[in-house]
């Protein structure tokens, strides 16, 4: 029979176990800190007046009223009033198509959480913006965090978008014959 070589252990100084132990939760706060920082920042909403019904769809078309503005409270866009012509067909405030590559990524990504009737604040990190490379000539610096105030005021399937479109170029060719196919203000003396 063989015979184990005993080692006696030393009793833990007193103390020892506390450090060991504050040792690991240190260890453990600086891993969770660093993976915290190295983790890609998201789009997030802040729902100001709750909507109500489906959210849409990369199919639909959102019509919203917007304020664009850069982390520093600049304003560099807001949504324009629709024309004349297009208020008897379609709702108040700018169409937004939402296919794939049609705005920016986190614009796109926030609309698609969205319901109709909603008031939102949508902070877009730079990453899901323009990026190093914001489009030449606008007032957006590289690397710039987006703030939008959204107001959704309807979202329509993009066949029915598609459709009112065509009624209203049908509505200007219709008027431009009427006219004898001469463009408002032309030709005549004055």
């Amino acid at each position: 029979m063989t015979e184990i070589t005993r080692v006696p252990l030393q009793p833990i100084a007193k103390g020892s176990l506390t450090k060991l132990w504050l040792g690991v939760i240190v260890a453990v706060l600086i891993a969770a800190g660093v993976a915290w920082a190295a983790t890609p920042k998201g789009v997030s909403i802040d729902t100001l007046t709750a909507g109500s019904g489906p959210t849409p769809t990369a199919e639909d078309v959102v019509f919203v009223e917007y304020i664009g503005k850069l982390a520093d409270g600049k304003e560099f866009d807001r949504s324009q009033p629709l024309p004349p012509v297009a208020k008897s067909i379609f709702p108040e405030g700018t169409p937004m198509t939402l296919a794939e590559g049609e705005t920016i990524p986190g614009f796109r990504e926030g609309l698609m959480k969205m319901q109709k009737g909603g008031h939102y604040v949508l902070h877009i990190p730079a990453d899901k913006a323009y990026g190093a490379t914001p489009p030449p000539g606008a007032p957006i610096p590289p690397n710039a965090d987006l703030t939008f105030d959204i107001k959704v005021s309807e979202i329509m399937a993009r066949a029915d978008f598609e459709r009112r479109i065509q009624a209203i170029q049908q509505m200007m060719q219709m008027q431009m014959q009427g006219q004898g196919g001469a463009a408002p203000g032309a030709g005549g003396p004055q």
